[in-house]
């Protein structure tokens, strides 16, 4: 990994890779109390799926995947947490307070953020969010309980708190809709398969991997002709209205990530490339006057895949060939 993203990002890796365990139901209920980062398998969501309401406690720094009632209390003055939260693509998160027990006139505070932030750096960017940044933070200094329910534009939100009290603190339960027509995603798993549809809306749209990854589109479907061309300085989709590109960072905001290669047209594919980014982004630009459709595939590169073919380090550049 690259030592920016690693500095960045250190523990968003650990939690998604953490997300991908195959712990047993049991294992994991013993573990809830005193393991720092929660695996939930899919096998153990569905059965926790017909079970009452779950319940843990909430950590001042935390990632959720699951859905259910969480709890944190302040044991101590915490001045600096952060929960991160992350459904399935295809599902949006709604966070809803059920107890808030901060003093805010002595500097708590609660706030939620739809999407991701961390050193700065948004997903998803603010490019392709449809609100301004001022807009995504809902604090609850400010608005109380008349915002109790906030649902966020993507698979992924998060909160900020900061409680001085001991004994001080707050309640919420996670709640996940279907979201039709996904846009922006951060996948919780290193490989996979995904179908991004915008259908008529002039917005752009990131879907992304926090690995090195291969990527093969298999399908791609825009409003005009056929053809792939790599990104260089002087090529580009110019005036094209519609297309899809690949980039590829150390950080987590597309709009600060090198573009490495322009899909201009439709085709039938399948076209692969391998790409050697801490961050790999699938984004797709459209006008509004079409139905876009990119179909692609996805896995993370073994560490032998990762060496250069030229000598270069992978720490200098991202790897990325076709």
């Amino acid at each position: 990994m690259a030592p920016t993203f690693k500095l960045q990002c250190h523990f968003i890796l650990i939690c998604l890779m953490a997300l991908r365990g195959e712990s047993r139901y049991l294992e994991l209920r013993e573990a809830a109390d005193h393991d720092p980062f929660l695996l939930f398998s899919a096998n153990l969501k569905r059965e926790l799926a017909g079970e009452q309401l779950y319940r843990r406690a909430l950590r001042c720094l935390d990632m959720l995947s699951l859905q259910g009632q969480f709890t944190f209390t302040a044991d101590r003055p915490q001045l600096h947490c952060a929960a991160f939260f992350i459904a399935e693509p295809e599902e949006f998160i709604t966070i809803h307070y059920d107890l808030v027990s901060i003093d805010c006139l002595s500097g708590d505070f609660l706030k939620v953020f739809d999407g991701w932030i961390l050193k700065g750096e948004k997903f998803p960017s603010s490019q392709d969010h449809p609100l301004p940044t001022s807009e995504r933070y809902i604090d609850f200094c400010e608005s109380g309980l008349s915002r109790r329910s906030i649902r966020s534009s993507q698979n992924v939100a998060m909160i900020f708190f900061r409680v001085h009290e001991p004994g001080n603190g707050f309640t919420l339960t996670i709640q996940t809709d279907p979201n039709l027509f996904p846009c922006n995603v951060i996948s919780q798993t290193p490989s996979g398969r995904f179908t991004l549809v915008v259908p008529h809306q002039h917005r752009n749209c990131s879907f992304s991997i926090i690995y090195p990854v291969v990527i093969k589109i298999s399908d791609l479907t825009l409003g005009h002709l056929n053809g792939l061309q790599l990104k260089k300085s002087s090529a580009s989709c110019g005036g094209i209205g519609d297309f899809v590109e690949l980039l590829g960072g150390t950080g987590l905001d597309p709009s600060k990530m090198m573009p490495l290669a322009d899909l201009c047209y439709p085709f039938h594919g399948p076209a692969q490339m391998k790409i050697g980014c801490d961050n790999t982004v699938v984004r797709m630009v459209s006008s509004g006057k079409h139905i876009n459709r990119v179909t692609f595939e996805y896995r993370q590169l073994e560490p032998y895949e990762l060496e250069s073919p030229n000598g270069n380090s992978i720490q200098e550049f991202c790897l990325s060939s076709l």
